[in-house]
C-alpha cells in the first residue's frame, strides 16, 4: 500500500484529502505545519511515496519544504495546493520540482483527476524504464550475431510497451539487417528517421 504525506495547516483539508485518498487505497499520514513535516520528510525510516503540500503555512512556507523533499527524496511526486494561485509561485514550485499544483477550493473529483494523472505519469515512467532495460540486454545480445532472434523477440515486446521511444525501432532496424530482411531493415530506419 503506497503512503500519502498531507501538509497543510487547514484541518478540513486534511480530512478531506486523507479521506479522498484512503478511499482510493493509499495509507496517509498528516501534519499540519512544516515543522512538523521535515520530522517526517527527514526521517529515512518513513516511507512515503506521494505528498501534498500547502503553499501558505505559519513558520515554513510550503516553498521552503518542497526545496528540502527535493533535497532529501528527490524521486517522490509532490502536489502543490495553494488558495492563492499566482503565476510567478506556480512556476517557481514547478521548477522546485513539484509534480502538480491544485487550486483550493477543490472537490473529491478534482483529488481524484489528480491522482489519476498522478497514476498515469508513475505507469508512463514503469513502460519507459522497462523498455530502457530491454533495450540496454538488446544491445549486449548484438555484440553476437548469433543472438539476433532473441533480440527481435525483446524489440518486439518493447514496442508493444513503448512505441515512441524511437531507439526501438533503429535497433528493430539493426536486427533486421543481421537476420537478411533489408527490406524491413529499412522500413523500420525510415520510422526512426521520422522521430
Amino acid at each position: 500500500m503506497k503512503k500519502v504525506l498531507v501538509i497543510d495547516d487547514t484541518k478540513n483539508i486534511r480530512m478531506l484529502l486523507s479521506t479522498c485518498l484512503e478511499l482510493r487505497g493509499y495509507s496517509v499520514i498528516t501534519a499540519d505545519n512544516g515543522i512538523e513535516a521535515l520530522k517526517i520528510i527527514k526521517n529515512p525510516e518513513e516511507v512515503v511515496d506521494l505528498i501534498f503540500l500547502d503553499v501558505r503555512m505559519p513558520e515554513i512556507s510550503g516553498t521552503e519544504v518542497l526545496k528540502v523533499i527535493k533535497e532529501e527524496r528527490a524521486e517522490c511526486p509532490v502536489v502543490i495546493m495553494t488558495a492563492f494561485a499566482t503565476v510567478k509561485n506556480a512556476i517557481e514550485c514547478t521548477k522546485l520540482g513539484a509534480l502538480v499544483y491544485l487550486q483550493k477550493p477543490f472537490s473529491p473529483d478534482r483529488i481524484n483527476l489528480v491522482l489519476d494523472e498522478i497514476e498515469r505519469k508513475e505507469d508512463s515512467k514503469e513502460l519507459h524504464k522497462s523498455s530502457i532495460d530491454i533495450l540496454e540486454k538488446v544491445r549486449g545480445l548484438l555484440k553476437d550475431s548469433n543472438n539476433a532472434l532473441e533480440a527481435h523477440e525483446l524489440l518486439k515486446r518493447a514496442i508493444g510497451r513503448d512505441p515512441y521511444n524511437k531507439d526501438i525501432y533503429l535497433l528493430i532496424s539493426k536486427v533486421n539487417k543481421i537476420l537478411g530482411n533489408i527490406e524491413e531493415a529499412i522500413r523500420f530506419e525510415k520510422i526512426y528517421e521520422l522521430f
